[in-house]
């Protein structure tokens, strides 16, 4: 029998700008599929260190296996390391259908002033999003345009740190700092939490919530007091995402 081809991990060039690179990323991607089988082929903890989840990368470029969202963005870490310019971030979303609760994750992107993401779906726009948007808050309801094509309300959105460019890191991803309930936030509030925590990234301000005191984790919605700015740790690992 004919041995599937093997897709070839993509090389950065010095020829290339930005985009072209990152579509070369998610071309790769799409050519290793998305994993409709309903077995993970790869384990995922969210609590690992970096270093780790590096190696289940090089582990995916090895086996050429299809793949799901949380996968994909750690892939795409591991693609873009090495690119600092590039800064990469986890954004998770939960949303509702058909009474329902789904969740799914992208790898963020921020370059040059611009937004946008990397990742895998069985939606072809739930996924990668080119790297022309202008705010945070732009790239985020973009997304939740996507989802009411699917009749998917979106009722919070998480976003994570910058991933360090160091790949023997042994800081584990910060995967929520920043959560928001949507669903019961006015879009004008959703946008202005989402700008000024995309101006204190990129100032490079904020720290892990694992650094602050351990403390029930707190989400952003309009029970919470204005005043209140930092997420806090992650108590437990998320559960699998479906994307």
């Amino acid at each position: 029998c004919v041995q599937p081809s093997v897709p070839p991990v993509p090389n950065y060039k010095l020829s290339m700008s930005i985009p072209e690179w990152l579509q070369a990323i998610q071309t790769y991607m799409k050519m290793l599929q998305y994993n409709h089988t309903g077995t993970q082929f790869f384990e995922i903890r969210k609590t690992r260190p970096l270093s780790g989840l590096m190696e289940t990368a090089k582990e995916m470029t090895r086996e050429s296996l299809p793949i799901k969202c949380l996968e994909a963005v750690i892939l795409g870490i591991y693609l873009t390391n090495g690119q600092p310019s590039v800064e990469r971030f986890p954004i998770s979303f939960k949303t509702h259908f058909s009474g329902n609760y789904f969740h799914h994750v992208v790898l963020g992107i921020y370059c040059n002033g611009r937004y946008g993401s990397l990742g895998m779906s069985r939606r072809s726009d739930l996924m990668d999003k080119p790297l022309t948007y202008r705010t945070l808050s732009d790239l985020i309801f973009e997304f939740e345009e996507s989802y009411k094509k699917y009749l998917h309300s979106v009722k919070k959105v998480k976003i994570g740190l910058y991933v360090p460019h160091e790949p023997h890191s042994f800081q584990p991803i910060e995967w929520k700092q920043l959560v928001l309930n949507v669903s019961k936030m006015m879009r004008t509030e959703v946008r202005k939490e989402l700008e000024k925590f995309a101006r204190d990234m990129r100032m490079k301000i904020l720290k892990p919530s694992s650094a602050h005191s351990p403390m029930k984790e707190r989400s952003r919605g309009k029970s919470l007091s204005p005043h209140r700015r930092q997420a806090s740790p992650q108590r437990r690992a998320c559960r699998r995402d479906k994307s």
